[in-house]
């Protein structure tokens, strides 16, 4: 007795396998696009602390003294109270959001929002008055 069935997948089976396949890309692929933007956003923010936390040594060191408005006071030698101190950072940190290390000096003693530069291209706010230090961001800058 010889059976006439074909060992082949039918044309629904095909199409719950592609339903499936494409239900689990909707779900995937949207969560590694956001975890590309998580990745800058908490990188900057390390970079930020790193930046906030040097200018304060430098400050204990010199005397209550603040680094320059561009901070290159922080990768340079620097001499107080006849101590030599080596630089704090090899270069200022890069925002990973804009791609910039460019450090802009505020003009006032805080930095407020408008002193984000526009379209987001730059990388740090800096005001000298105060020793604060802020991501030069419109969504960001509050951090």
């Amino acid at each position: 007795m010889s059976s006439n069935r074909r060992s082949a997948f039918t044309l629904i089976e095909i199409l719950i396998v592609v339903v499936i396949m494409a239900v689990l890309a909707a779900t995937i692929i949207p969560q590694f696009t956001d975890s590309q933007k998580d990745a800058r956003e908490s990188t900057a923010l390390f970079n930020l602390n790193t930046l906030r936390s040097q200018i304060e040594l430098y400050k204990a060191q010199h005397g209550g003294a603040l680094p320059n408005a561009t901070l290159t006071d922080l990768t340079s030698t620097t001499t107080y109270g006849g101590k030599s101190y080596a630089p704090y950072m090899v270069t200022i940190p890069e925002n990973p959001v804009s791609n910039s290390s460019a450090v802009k000096a505020s003009a006032g003693s805080t930095v407020v929002v408008g002193d984000v530069t526009a379209g987001d291209t730059g990388g740090w706010i800096y005001s000298p008055a105060s020793g604060e230090v802020r991501l030069d961001h419109t969504t960001l800058w509050t951090k």
